[in-house]
Order: C-alpha cells, then structure tokens, then sequence
C-alpha cells in the first residue's frame, strides 16, 4: 500500500470518527436540553400550585405534553441504530402470483408508500416504471430522501399479500394477490463500491409509458447487467440517457452494497432468500378487504382493523412495531 493510501485511509477514518463524535455530542445535548426543561417545568408548576397561578398551570402542561412528544421521537429513533437506518432508500416492488389482480395490487402499494412519505414530507422519485398489461403495474421502482428512510422503510421489505373480491373478475369471485417489496439503503458518497467498467453490459433502448413527446423517440432508457453478479438494474424516467445511466448506477451499487453486507450478515441474507418465491406462505403481512377487513403483520402479529387508512399511508404502527420487537 501506497503513502497516498495510507494518508487516503487515515483521512476517512478520522472522518468517520469525527461524524461519530458529533452524532453522540448532539444526542448528549439533546438529553441534557430536556432534563433540563424539566426540571424547570417542575419548579414552575410547584410555584404555579403554591400561588393559585391557573395560567401558569396552563403554560406548564404545554410545555411537558411537548417534550413527552420529542422524547417519544427520540425514544423512537433509539431503535434505529444500524448506520444504514440513517440513509435514503431505494424501494422496487414487482407483482407476483394474481395476474393483472396482482399488477393493481402493486400500483396500490406503490400509492400507499407514496402517501406515506408525503405525510412525513419525505422527497419521492420514480426511477423505473412498468406498467401492466391491462391495468396496474407490473415492477416500479423509486428512492425515498429523508431522516431514517430506510430505518424506517426496512420494516416493508418482504412479501405484501392482498385478500379481496377483485373488481377485474365478472364473477364476482375473491382472488389472492401477492407482491414484493425490496428495500434497500441508498449507499452514500463516502462508501466506496469499485464497479469495474469491463463487468458492465449497458443497453439503450426507448423508453415506455407516460413522459411527454420525447419518449418512444430516442434511444434514452438504460439498462445495466452486471455480469458477474447477474444483477441488472434499468432507468427509463430521465429524458436524457447520461441521467438514467447515472440513476441506474446508483441502483446497481446499492445494490451491490447489500450483497456485500448480506455475505456478512447471515440474517440479512436469510431474509432475502425467503423473498425469492412471491406467493403463498411467503408473506410478511396480509391485507384482507373482505369476507372482513384487517391488515396483520405476520411477524409482529399486529393487527389493524382500517385497511383504508393503512392504504391511505397509515403504515407507522406496523413500523414501530416490527423495530420494537427486532
């Protein structure tokens, strides 16, 4: 190794403790800030009693049901301590066994993920979109920028299966539906995944779907194989083909990454394996619109009787309650 490497080296370890450092500055000041406050609503709302002071009273009560609130965030965050909870994400789902029931089913959890993040004003972008045969979609992916996106988002990872009389069949019949989520940590800049030019395959193809008088008349879309891997990763919703190619190669590395880290953790890989076949038996949560309705994760045993609010992006219970119990 080279002094260059040597120096290279050091400087991103010290950059790594230095960032450590201030992350656990800032959680000791954040508990100090609160025993602080109240400590002093304390003393305030004894002076406020001994004097008959009802405003006073008033103001303190603000005050506590505010800090109870940022200590249940911080309570909350407490369970995200893997250094990738705090990164972006990049979420692919892709229908399953049900046909074109199956291809609605993954256009209603894409919208169901798509509110979720708008109601925590997360950014959402689109980076590859398949739509179905008949209706729905087929396989769409997007990343999610925001504080803990994928510690939040992890929780998702697996197979969603869908219980429901389907609007597609004349009959009236109830029909199963399956479709999986894969979750992924966005890598950052400052980890370094080498992609070697020579084991990339890169196709150009046009574009398909929604986007304007552009699409369908140029060769913009990419496709990437990494051929030692097998793993092929494509964008197509840029209008310029070097902006899909660089969309597409963070896909890939990222994805590249969690292979890596799936060799060393074994649980992790055991979870993939088991997101292999999209069917029965398979699921990690049910959602079931009729004979009844409920929403149950098979893996915390929650169960959620408003299916319309868990599809309207109402997924935070099924998240604190698959953290609390891992």
């Amino acid at each position: 190794m080279s002094k260059a490497d040597f120096w290279q080296r050091d400087q991103e370890e010290i950059s790594r403790l230095t960032q450590k450092r201030a992350l656990s500055r800032e959680k000791i000041d954040q508990w100090q800030r609160f025993y602080q406050e109240t400590e002093d609503a304390k003393i305030m709302a004894e002076m406020a009693e001994e004097e008959d002071d009802a405003p006073t009273l008033k103001e303190v009560s603000g005050d506590i049901d505010r800090l109870e609130k940022e200590i249940e965030v911080l309570e909350f965050q407490s369970l995200l301590a893997d250094p990738d909870d705090r990164r972006n994400v990049i979420v692919a789902i892709n229908a399953g066994a049900g046909g074109t029931e199956a291809q609605d089913w993954v256009e209603m959890l894409f919208r169901m993920f798509m509110r979720w993040c708008e109601d925590r004003g997360m950014k959402f972008q689109g980076i590859d979109y398949l739509a179905g045969d008949e209706a729905g979609i087929k396989n769409v992916t997007f990343t999610v920028n925001g504080s803990y996106a994928y510690g939040h988002l992890k929780s998702e990872h697996g197979i969603h299966r869908m219980v429901r009389i389907s609007p597609f069949d004349a009959t009236g019949r109830r029909h199963t539906s399956f479709a999986s989520v894969s979750v992924l940590p966005e890598v950052d800049t400052d980890i370094q995944i080498e992609v070697d030019e020579k084991d990339l395959r890169i196709d150009t193809f046009k574009a398909s779907g929604p986007g304007g008088q552009h699409v369908n008349k140029t060769s913009s879309a990419v496709r990437i194989t990494h051929q030692p891997t097998g793993i092929v990763v494509q964008c197509q919703n840029e209008k310029s083909q070097h902006r899909n190619r660089e969309m597409a190669m963070k896909v890939l590395k990222a994805k590249l990454y969690e292979l890596e880290k799936a060799k060393l953790d074994q649980k992790k890989q055991e979870m993939h394996q088991t997101q292999k076949e999209i069917a029965w038996g398979s699921q990690i949560r049910s959602y079931v619109f009729n004979p009844y309705q409920m929403v149950k994760d098979h893996r915390t045993n929650l169960e959620v009787g408003n299916v319309d609010k868990v599809m309207d992006g109402g997924i935070d219970p099924f998240i604190d309650a698959y953290l609390r119990m891992k």
